[in-house]
């Protein structure tokens, strides 16, 4: 029988040091952890409909997969199957059917969403990651929040789960369809871009004006965006969560002073996979951020050779891995580009200084 990806059960999180949890998970050999996912995803009998469909088609036993780097050998995930896959076929028939849960969609940014299911076990796991983050950031439990993120279909909007049952908080929301703002900036109508940003600056502003609001979780460039047009209700803020791409030292700098005094802790990822900020930089260096291992794991590769990792502290194309017990996608070849950043604590490499790796109107990042 397998178990669920060593993660623990929902109450454990009110009474777990999250640093126990990381730490349990860190200590895990990342071969023997691949070993595991991979059997289970190819089991003949109980594996994934979509991986055992595909088996045929490899030119190597997936069985004889035996260490991380052996990924390789899959190739570059077709994130194009999720748009029209059905998301349970990718995972294992382990998993009692009819499935029940959410399944979670990408932002959209080059063509119809790509979409996931995401069981109870990878939620605690990304949510028992972001404990582990709100605690080393200095977020107090027990505050009041407001959730201006994406929504819907949307995994970042989750956090208002998170926030609620994990970390003891009063959670405010808003509305906000990332994809209409995508399609717009593709159409080339600036106008309604702004137009559209106003009205969600509209929502957050009335929602900060009731009192007892003490942090906000959004987006980099709409953080951005409130901090030029109210920078009174964000020096209110005791602080401000930010998940995105578009973020770097300077603008990490310029959030903190906007905060006067408040924690801006921030994330980098996506539907896909997560990555903790590991600290602020003393000395306007990188900001670093670092896979939630062993289920999700990242490389930066050349931009030409996506099998090749650059040197550390070299610019390439972010490259991840996503191995959950109940979802198999190596090698997706990330929009992003960033420098390879190396820690001691973590057996697999992270990544600095993201960014998109091209911005077009064709392929926008929006309010991301």
């Amino acid at each position: 029988m397998w178990g669920a990806e060593n993660a623990a059960g929902p109450g454990e999180f009110y009474v777990t040091d999250p640093d126990i949890l990381v730490k349990k998970w860190l200590d895990t050999d990342i071969d023997e952890w691949t070993r595991r996912v991979v059997r289970r995803t190819f089991d003949p009998d109980d594996g994934s409909p979509y991986w055992l469909s595909r088996r045929e088609r490899l030119d190597f036993d997936p069985y004889d997969i035996t260490r991380h780097e052996e990924l390789a050998a899959f190739g570059p995930f077709p994130l194009a199957d999720l748009r029209t896959v059905d998301p349970a076929d990718l995972v294992p028939r382990a998993l009692r059917r009819p499935l029940a849960g959410r399944v979670w969609d990408t932002g959209g940014t080059t063509g119809a969403p790509c979409r996931v299911f995401y069981t109870p076990a990878m939620l605690r796991h990304r949510a028992a990651w972001r404990r582990w983050s709100f605690v080393h950031e200095g977020f107090e439990p027990g505050r009041g929040w407001l959730q201006a993120t994406p929504t819907g279909p949307h995994l970042i909007g989750h956090g208002a789960w998170e926030v609620a049952d994990l970390y003891a908080g009063l959670v405010y929301a808003i509305d906000m369809d990332p994809r209409w703002v995508k399609r717009l900036i593709r159409e080339g109508r600036p106008a309604e871009v702004e137009r559209y940003t106003d009205h969600l600056l509209d929502q957050i502003t009335d929602t900060l004006d009731r009192r007892g609001i003490d942090y906000i979780n959004t987006t980099p460039a709409l953080f951005a965006a409130l901090c030029r047009r109210s920078p009174e209700h964000v020096a209110a803020l005791a602080g401000a969560r930010l998940s995105g791409t578009q973020i770097n030292a300077a603008m990490h700098r310029d959030f903190r002073t906007a905060l006067d005094g408040g924690i801006c802790g921030i994330s980098y990822g996506n539907t896909f996979g997560n990555a903790a900020f590991l600290g602020d930089p003393e000395d306007g260096g990188p900001l670093p951020y670092m896979p939630n291992y062993p289920q999700v794991t990242m490389a930066v590769v050349r931009k030409d050779d996506w099998r090749s990792v650059v040197a550390p502290g070299a610019t390439g194309q972010v490259r991840l891995t996503v191995l959950h017990d109940d979802l198999f996608l190596p090698n997706i070849l990330e929009r992003d580009q960033a420098a390879r950043h190396i820690d001691t604590e973590w057996p697999c490499d992270g990544v600095a200084d993201v960014r998109p790796l091209q911005i077009a109107n064709t392929a926008p990042e929006g309010l991301y």
